[in-house]
């Protein structure tokens, strides 16, 4: 709680640096250019009531705790192109069609892992799948382990998404552009889910399982209008309604979360259109 408390703090701070400044253009958010950004993430998530149905089983655990899994920080896995993908991290594409407003399209690679070893409530029943955990559960207390549970979305929990975002400039100290930017989006998940639960056979495939909305806030430093450093904070609400629990289509688990986001970006934006100068620039005054 003490991470998001901070979190919140940080983005309210944000926000009222945004609504302070006055608008002033600049070249690296002028109408018509492009950008692309990589970068990484860590993230957090709130305790979650995960419900998992099918023919031998409907039942609810209450209050599962899940963390991240940052991947621990050597050259070879951050930036050689064969092992880029594997550390949580974001990409994105975006096109200001005005002046200091952008639309994009990008994909948030998080990682959930549901904690080992855990004591939750459960409430439900399994049956006839030949295991000691048949039975009917009024809310005592079960172990989040195997054989009973593991679950991850690590190959990811990624969320495929579309944003809109306004930019305003904090300072301007040539070539350093320093500019604040608010938005949000919303977007659909498309997890890899690693799950074992009880006897029956797994899943491991990507599988379109729930959508989301997030905000975003962040600070940007922009170098000769070109290559660009963006720290960000994102906030956002998922509700997962369709995750595959075995590798039956009839077994599926759902649940519902808030995640927090901190980013790190490297980027570069570059004009697409080259925009012509209003018509009284080129107007010529002859004093012969």
């Amino acid at each position: 709680m003490y991470r998001f408390t901070n979190l919140f703090l940080f983005f309210v701070f944000s926000t009222a640096q945004l609504m302070a400044q006055s608008q002033t253009i600049r070249n690296a958010t002028s109408q018509g250019n492009l950008y692309f950004y990589w970068g990484w993430n860590v993230s957090g998530y709130t305790d979650t009531d995960m419900k998992f149905t099918g023919p031998t089983h409907n039942f609810e655990l209450k209050s599962v705790h899940a963390v991240d899994r940052p991947t621990p920080f050597n050259p070879k896995d951050y930036f050689h192109p064969l092992y880029i993908t594997q550390p949580q991290y974001n990409a994105r594409v975006g096109y200001f069609f005005a002046d200091q407003w952008d639309v994009s399209i990008g994909v948030d690679h998080m990682k959930y892992v549901v904690k080992d070893k855990q004591q939750v409530a459960i409430e439900g029943s399994i049956y006839n799948t030949g295991t000691d955990f048949d039975g009917v559960y009024q809310g005592e207390k079960i172990e989040i382990t195997p054989p009973f549970l593991r679950l991850e979305h690590t190959d990811g929990l990624n969320y495929v998404n579309l944003e809109l975002k306004r930019h305003l400039q904090l300072k301007n100290i040539y070539p350093l552009h320093i500019n604040a930017l608010l938005g949000g989006g919303f977007g659909r998940y498309i997890p890899r889910t690693d799950v074992q639960l009880m006897n029956l056979p797994g899943n491991n495939e990507w599988h379109w399982a729930g959508y989301g909305t997030h905000l975003v806030t962040g600070l940007n430093l922009t170098f000769y209008n070109r290559f660009f450093i963006q720290s960000e904070w994102r906030g956002g609400y998922v509700n997962l309604n369709d995750v595959r629990s075995t590798s039956s289509t009839l077994d599926k688990a759902q649940q519902k979360f808030l995640f927090s986001q901190l980013n790190l970006l490297f980027g570069y934006t570059f004009p697409l259109i080259n925009r012509k100068k209003p018509a009284h620039e080129n107007l010529e005054v002859n004093l012969d």
